[in-house]
């Protein structure tokens, strides 16, 4: 079985197409370029009262890339128990090299020490390709994507890519778009993170949101130990994501 390759994922990802899995235990992958692309606009998350309230408690403790391997493999062993998963050892694979090169990241959910739930994906210029979101405590995924919105905003991002519109997503802000203009604002995301430094425009930065709230290692940290923040106060994210409805 040859390996996926990451350099192949991140173009096709650049162009609007991922890869999917018919099992866990699949060999190959295939292809996937939705006529219709789920997205979640940055300015236009549904934060309920009630999920602000969620939020703003700090039920769970919120993290970023502090566990990565151990969220995609908890997105893919839950799914298993709903009729499937996509995810299957080879996207599982160069999905955990994306991370060490940079190009993915994921938000951990806390509770009592244990992992509660969390989400992970793609960043790629200003785009952030939601790839999958597990939960094993009521409103862990929520409060999961609600940070995450907050640390794209942050982070000068442009585009949430959710690939498929679900109901859960659809409760939360997310719609649904034909495929042309999916590509434009794929294309426009891209390109404006390519060509931010070259035109003296800051970069997307998936660290922002940490030094805004002071979240982020000191100066002297090893290399080795700098992807790994403090965890974000919840009244933080509610007050970034402006008003309730």
């Amino acid at each position: 079985m040859r390996p996926l390759d990451c350099d192949l994922l991140l173009r096709a990802y650049a162009a609007g197409i991922f890869p999917m899995a018919d099992s866990r235990r699949a060999r190959d992958v295939y292809w996937v370029e939705p006529a219709s692309r789920g997205i979640l606009p940055l300015d236009g998350f549904h934060l309920s009262r009630s999920l602000a309230k969620t939020v703003r408690s700090d039920r769970f403790t919120v993290t970023a890339d502090r566990a990565f391997a151990d969220v995609i493999r908890a997105c893919a062993e839950l799914r298993i128990g709903e009729g499937g998963t996509w995810i299957n050892g080879q996207i599982e694979r160069a999905c955990n090299e994306l991370f060490a090169r940079g190009h993915a990241h994921s938000i951990e959910c806390w509770q009592d020490g244990a992992l509660a739930g969390g989400l992970y994906g793609v960043s790629l210029g200003r785009a952030f390709f939601g790839e999958s979101m597990f939960s094993r405590a009521r409103d862990a995924s929520k409060v999961a994507l609600a940070h995450l919105v907050a640390r794209l905003r942050v982070g000068g991002y442009q585009l949430l890519d959710c690939q498929f519109l679900t109901e859960h997503l659809a409760s939360l802000g997310a719609i649904e778009v034909p495929r042309q203009v999916y590509v434009g604002l794929l294309g426009a995301a891209v390109a404006a993170g390519a060509g931010g430094a070259a035109a003296g425009a800051s970069l997307p930065d998936f660290r922002a949101l940490d030094r805004l709230a002071g979240a982020s290692p000191p100066e002297d940290t090893p290399d080795a130990a700098r992807m790994v923040a403090g965890p974000i106060s919840g009244r933080v994210i509610v007050q970034l994501l402006g008003q309730t409805s």
